[in-house]
């Protein structure tokens, strides 16, 4: 397998190596080549200490060890070899560098996430990661149960890498994740939301939903669902979740959310649904309710009105026409007319409305 390397990170490996410092594009980059996928996202790890960091990319080291180069797309990480101990909240208290490639690689999550590749593309595996890629298999870096204790989020992980890849759990770490659970409550709502949308973002997002309830990890993470199908939007997939607790999404995405479970509740399509959600939102509940796109964009574009400017008759013309101030009832009758335009038992023309409202005028005379 050949791929040549993006210019701007081999010309970082290659600082770094012309100034005696090893260093190798490790992690998802690695595992992504051999899979043949892509990804603008490299992680760099080396040997170099902060001050040389420092003097070669003119950054400074954050408390990670670490420092970000952006290049257009291209966005690289470069983190010094290090142990980690005495995690807390998620985080290591303790940082100690190392010169040892491998204690930087024991540090890590999954064995497939330790694979490195030096700036000539040759691979280095210390951890028998092709193995498991070779497997299908996801694998956690040592004592698992201290793994998990020491970051529940790699439950989250395991599970979100075994459905996006379409892998299996390896049976004792899918033993500890079932074991420790509970410890998915301490998870920030952040990392749950971001998490679960890469799993329904996945073709293979099924897998994932079944495994979280199977061994009731939902009920942990404060979600509820039964089938869940497949959308463009992952909007869709969330709008089919029972959701518990509070996750962040913004406001657009709650009210988006909310209507595409009022057009599920309405279970069809039509011209009035596509007028008061629009089509986008109409597109994704169409996904859900089995209605055809094609069917759903027919429809749309042989409606007689698409908004409200798009009515031949204003809102203080109707009120004119009934001989009423401008009111609440006014607001009723025009909404009133739109659904009888939308539904063609009115033409929309203002003499047409206009007779309408007069032969219908005692309907609002109470």
């Amino acid at each position: 397998m050949v791929r040549i390397l993006n210019p701007f990170v081999r010309k970082i490996l290659e600082t770094l190596n012309k100034n005696g410092y090893r260093a190798y594009l490790v992690g998802g980059y690695v595992r992504d080549f051999l899979l043949n996928k892509t990804t603008n996202d490299y992680d760099i790890c080396t040997e170099a200490p902060p001050k040389e960091l420092k003097r070669l990319f003119h950054k400074e080291v954050n408390d990670c060890g670490s420092i970000n180069i952006k290049q257009n797309s291209i966005n690289v990480d470069i983190t010094i070899f290090r142990k980690e101990k005495n995690y807390q909240k998620r985080r290591p208290n303790f940082i100690q560098y190392t010169n040892s490639l491998k204690s930087d690689l024991l540090r890590r999550d999954f064995t497939i996430n330790t694979l490195c590749m030096d700036k000539d593309g040759k691979i280095i595996d210390l951890l028998k990661g092709k193995e498991d890629l070779k497997k299908q298999t996801i694998r956690m870096v040592g004592d698992i149960k201290a793994k998990i204790e020491e970051d529940p989020l790699r439950i989250l992980r395991a599970i979100r890498f075994a459905t996006i890849l379409n892998f299996y759990l390896e049976p004792s770490l899918k033993r500890e994740i079932i074991n420790n659970k509970n410890l998915l409550s301490t998870i920030s709502s952040y990392r749950i939301k971001e998490e679960i949308s890469k799993i329904l973002n996945s073709p293979f997002y099924q897998n994932g939903l079944d495994f979280i309830k199977k061994y009731d990890l939902n009920s942990v993470l404060g979600l509820n669902y039964s089938k869940v199908n497949y959308t463009e939007n992952v909007l869709g997939m969330w709008a089919q979740i029972q959701i518990k607790k509070e996750l962040p999404f913004t406001k657009e995405e709650k009210r988006n959310i909310v209507k595409i479970q009022e057009i599920l509740q309405l279970k069809k399509m039509t011209e009035e649904v596509l007028y008061y959600y629009g089509l986008s939102l109409s597109l994704i509940a169409g996904q859900i309710l089995g209605i055809s796109k094609e069917y759903i964009q027919d429809l749309y574009l042989n409606m007689p009105i698409y908004t409200r400017k798009d009515l031949k008759i204003n809102f203080q013309e109707i009120c004119a026409c009934l001989n009423i101030l401008p009111s609440k009832k006014g607001k009723i009758v025009e909404r009133f007319l739109i659904q009888e335009v939308l539904s063609r038992r009115v033409k929309n023309t203002k003499k047409d409305l206009e007779i309408y409202l007069i032969h219908h005028k005692t309907r609002w005379d109470s």
